[in-house]
Parts: structure tokens; C-alpha cells; sequence
């Protein structure tokens, strides 16, 4: 009988503490961590590998593989060294200007600088075509020569211009704010002894400004190097970069073991630039210091004369493109392709009314209004995914232990992949598969997730813990906890949140370019088929579908600026 009684304790006891591990804090952290975790060894680490082992296989180590590597990689620094000087160029005068001087529309134009950054590339790429292309606006009020518009150079220009027009805003923050941080005191004990502005400029505000301009350098460089959409759709196969060249060597030109070494290169220096821009902007957040210098009215006529320059300058740099779009979507400039009789110039809605019709009569026809309605489910699916996946993992990079400090660079790594990259490993990994749609709201998920665990994160980390104690000790079930204290503070970042997600799955183009099935394409994918194909009435029906995607992406843009501006406070 005692026996019995001691096996029953001895049950007991053991119970208790199987129990107590699966309610342990480590416990509980792993299950927050399993289904990410998951999702990322599945989607992200396992087509990696297969990538990497594609790599390396022999028939990838050929002579002419080397020199196509290196003159596609000589190719891809040339281009983003000239994009990033240029950037500078109008950069650092701009950041200027916003972060010494006050002046009328200052908001305003602030916003515009930025808008381009947010725009998918598609949509940047189509609306320097809507601008200076040979179907352009430019083209039909300055006519020039088709031995220039036919031209590398045309094309290299554009897509510099582009390049400049989404990355200018990087450096007018970065710089701007470190410049707005800068004790003017400072510059006038240089004056006071006798130093021009050029010396306090060289041995003063240079050294203090070096970390934020080799963050902004670094950034630019970055998103140059990894550029896509704007040189595939600007530059066509005019131009080979790494990333054009491994989409290239997948669906045009087959050589898949090429085109893994491709992305291994690829990844690699994109790593590099990753360490060495985590490392700089470190260094200017632990050097951030309060504002020193408020910005002013300008008071001379050389700073009025500086202001009203810059401010004309970013206006028309700016609004131009972002105007030509809708304009052109509306504006018949040419003949449609195969039409006979007289020709109607001028205001026309006929490339809106075109999306809705199969004029050719083909089997294979999409409705691009089809593919607005892929966009807006694959978007949806996006935003789905990329909570129940995120909310996990912000819950504990929230409390961060020494787990979360392991895990987190982790769940960051699909930043450092392109989207082709990640696109070619889904072909490589799942092959035939891919006949289903789901993979393609998978892979926006895998670029749009760690947007979602940033934005998700402070907010879970700024819950007070004793509120939460607090609604317990009174009587509130763990639901109602979270229903009355959680929910208020989260409301506002997720719907932040899924506002990123469904941004970057709206207007995402590398991945989804090869993923795609024929039959179930999205808004970016039809404009690339649209400028693909010769004829005014395609490149109209691309400025208009172009313009829906600018409008539906601006007004995601502007609900999140507006959740930002309420969270922080200001109006």
C-alpha cells in the first residue's frame, strides 16, 4: 500500500513538472518562434542551399562563365558608382536646404521627395517612359534624333535619372537630419577666427557629417546595385547587371547553374554592403545628439537665391514624372498600331477602356483587369501571411533574450536576397509545383515579413506590462486582456503593418516576374508585357495601368504616414 502511494506521488511530481517545462518562458518562446522559423527553413533557407549547391557545380566553372560574371559585375558597380555620385550631387544640396532653411510648401515638397522611394519600380520605370521614352511627352514636344532615343547612352541616361529620382530622398534624410543635429556654435567659433566658409565646411561640418554621409553613400550604392525593374524596363537588353543577367540566364537564356553562381555573387557583396551599412549607421545613431540648429527663412540674397534655385529644381525633377503618367495615360500622341484612316490626337480615355477588351480576340488574353484582380488577392493573401507569421516573432524580439539576439539576424536574412534570387530558388526547389499560385504570394511574404516584424515590434515592446497585471488581478481573462489593453496600442501599427505588406506585394517585379504563371498575371507584370510589345495602343494601356498601380500605392503611402504622424504625436 505504500509503495502505491509513493509510485502515485512519484506520478505526481512528475507531472508537475512536465508541466512546468511546457509552461517554462523558454517553452513558450520556441512556440513563438516554430511557425516563422518554419516558414523561413522551407521558403528562404532550403532554396538557398539548393542554390548554393547549384553553384558549385562543375558546369558553372567554365572560362566563359568567369568573364561573363566579371564584366556583368564591372558593369554593376560602373552603374551604381555614376547613380550614386549623381544622388549626391542633388543630395547634399537638398539636405541642405531642408535642414536650414524654412520656407513656404516646405512640407509639401518634402512629401514629394519621398513618394518616389515607396513607388514600386515599375512604376518609376514607366513614368520616365511616360516622360522622356520614344512614346513620351519630351519626345513629342522636342523631337530628337531616333540615333540618340535608339541609343545605350539615351537609355543609360534614363535609368540614371530614375536611380537619382527614388534614391535622392535617402540622402536628404540621412544627411538632413545629422545636419539639423549639428551645434552652430561650432561653426561660429571657426568664423570668429577667421575661418571662410569653405574651411568650416572642409575642417569643421565635413568630419562631423562623415558616418552619415558613408551610411547614405552606402545605402544608394545598395539599392543601385541590386536595381531591377528600372534597367530591365528602361534599359531592356541593353544593359546586363548582376540582376538582369541571372533573370536572363532563368527564363530567356537557360544556363540555371549560371545563373546560381549569378546570385551567389550577388549575395555576397549584398551582404557586404549590408555589414559595413549596420556598422556606419550605428555610429551616427550613437553620435545622434539633440537638434541643435533650427532651421530658418533665409535671410541673404545668395541664401534666397539658394532656396528659390533648389526649390524650382526639386519641383520640376520630381512632379514631372510623377505627372507625365497620368497625363500620357490620357493623351493620344500617335497612331494605335494598325490603324488606318485619320488619327485623333489629344485627350483620350480609350487606353482605360482598352484594359477591359480582347481586341485581338487571342485565347491566351488576360484582362488587365484580371490582373488587377490578382494584384489585389495576392496583396491580400500577403498581408494575411505576413501577420500570423509576424506577430509570433515581434511578441518575442518585444523582450528580447539571448535567443531573440541569435534569431533576429536570422529573420532579417531575406532582406540580403533579391527577389530574383529568391524567385530562381523557388524554380530550383519546387520545380513543377510552381504550376500553383500560392507560390507567389509565399515569396511576398518573404520580402514584405521583415517590414512587418519592425513595425510590429516597438509597438508590442511599448505595452506596459503592469496594465496588463493590472486587468489579471482584476478578474480579466487572458482574452479580455488583450481586447482592452493589448488592441488599442496594437490597432494602429497593424494596420501600418499591413499596409507595408500590401504595398510591397502590390508593386513587388522580381520574384513575381519569374514565378507568374501566363494566366495569372499581376498589375507590374502586365505593364512589362504592355511596353514589351510595339504599337501606341500598348504603350497607353501601360501608362494606364501604370497610373492605377501610382494611385493605389500612393494612397497606401499616405495611410501609413498618416498612422506614423499619429503615433508620434505630431500634426
Amino acid at each position: 500500500m505504500q509503495n502505491k502511494n509513493l509510485n502515485h506521488g512519484d506520478a505526481e511530481t512528475l507531472s508537475k513538472k512536465i508541466l512546468r517545462a511546457f509552461v517554462s518562458p523558454w517553452f513558450y518562446r520556441l512556440t513563438l518562434w516554430l511557425v516563422p522559423l518554419l516558414f523561413l527553413l522551407i521558403f528562404f533557407f532550403q532554396p538557398l542551399a539548393r542554390i548554393i549547391t547549384l553553384a558549385f557545380n562543375t558546369s558553372a566553372f567554365t572560362k566563359a562563365n568567369f568573364q561573363l560574371i566579371l564584366s556583368t559585375l564591372s558593369f554593376t558597380f560602373y552603374q551604381a558608382t555614376v547613380s550614386t555620385i549623381l544622388t549626391f550631387i542633388l543630395g547634399i544640396p537638398s539636405a541642405i536646404l531642408f535642414s536650414r532653411f524654412n520656407f513656404h510648401g516646405k512640407p509639401l515638397l518634402r512629401a514629394l521627395t519621398a513618394v518616389p522611394f515607396m513607388l514600386p519600380t515599375v512604376v518609376v520605370a514607366s513614368s520616365f517612359n511616360a516622360l522622356f521614352g520614344n512614346h513620351g511627352l519630351f519626345s513629342f514636344l522636342f523631337p530628337l534624333s531616333p540615333e540618340f532615343t535608339t541609343s545605350k547612352a539615351f537609355y543609360f541616361l534614363l535609368i540614371l535619372l530614375a536611380h537619382i529620382f527614388y534614391n535622392t530622398t535617402i540622402v536628404i534624410r540621412i544627411v538632413g537630419n545629422a545636419l539639423s543635429r549639428l551645434d552652430t556654435k561650432l561653426e561660429g567659433a571657426a568664423r570668429s577666427l577667421g575661418a571662410d566658409t569653405f574651411h568650416v565646411w572642409k575642417d569643421i561640418t565635413l568630419p562631423l557629417l562623415r558616418p552619415s554621409l558613408l551610411a547614405a553613400a552606402l545605402l544608394v550604392f545598395m539599392f543601385d546595385f541590386t536595381s531591377f525593374g528600372v534597367i530591365l524596363l528602361l534599359g531592356g537588353s541593353n544593359f546586363s547587371t548582376l540582376e538582369v543577367e541571372i533573370y536572363l540566364r532563368v527564363l530567356k537564356l537557360p544556363n540555371l547553374p549560371l545563373a546560381a553562381l549569378l546570385s551567389i555573387v550577388q549575395l555576397i557583396f549584398t551582404l557586404i554592403f549590408s555589414i559595413l551599412y549596420t556598422r556606419t549607421i550605428n555610429q551616427v545613431t550613437t553620435q545622434t545628439a539633440p537638434r541643435f540648429s533650427a532651421s530658418r527663412p533665409p535671410k541673404t540674397i545668395r541664401e534666397r537665391i539658394f532656396v528659390f534655385t533648389f526649390y524650382l529644381l526639386l519641383i520640376t525633377f520630381f512632379a514631372l514624372p510623377l505627372l507625365s503618367l497620368p497625363i500620357r495615360s490620357l493623351t493620344r500622341l500617335e497612331a494605335d498600331r494598325g490603324q488606318r484612316g485619320e488619327v485623333q490626337y489629344g485627350f483620350t480615355t480609350d487606353y482605360y477602356k482598352e484594359l477591359f477588351i480582347n481586341r485581338r480576340g487571342s485565347l491566351f488574353y488576360v484582362p488587365p483587369i484580371q490582373a488587377a484582380r490578382n494584384s489585389l488577392g495576392y496583396a491580400s493573401l500577403t498581408v494575411l501571411l505576413s501577420l500570423a507569421l509576424g506577430y509570433p516573432a515581434a511578441y518575442a524580439l518585444a523582450k528580447p533574450t539571448r535567443l531573440e539576439k541569435f534569431l533576429d539576424p536570422l529573420i532579417m536574412l531575406p532582406l540580403g536576397a533579391s527577389a530574383v534570387m529568391l524567385g530562381l530558388g523557388f524554380i530550383i526547389s519546387f520545380g513543377r509545383s510552381l504550376a500553383s499560385p500560392w507560390f507567389v504570394p509565399i515569396a511576398h511574404t518573404l520580402v514584405a515579413l521583415p517590414f512587418v516584424i519592425r513595425t510590429l515590434q516597438p509597438a508590442l515592446a511599448s505595452i506596459p506590462e503592469r496594465l496588463r497585471q493590472a486587468a489579471s488581478t482584476l478578474g480579466a481573462s487572458p482574452f479580455r486582456v488583450w481586447q482592452t489593453v493589448d488592441f488599442p496600442i496594437l490597432s494602429r501599427a497593424t494596420l501600418s503593418a499591413a499596409t507595408f505588406a500590401f504595398t510591397v506585394s502590390l508593386g513587388e517585379f522580381g520574384a513575381t516576374l519569374l514565378l507568374t504563371r501566363p494566366d495569372y498575371p499581376t498589375i507590374p507584370i502586365a505593364i512589362q508585357r504592355f511596353l514589351s510589345q510595339p504599337g501606341g495602343l500598348n504603350f497607353g494601356q501601360a501608362m494606364a495601368m501604370a497610373t492605377l498601380l501610382m494611385l493605389l500605392t500612393t494612397l497606401a503611402i499616405l495611410i501609413i504616414e498618416k498612422l506614423r504622424l499619429s503615433d508620434s504625436g505630431e500634426f
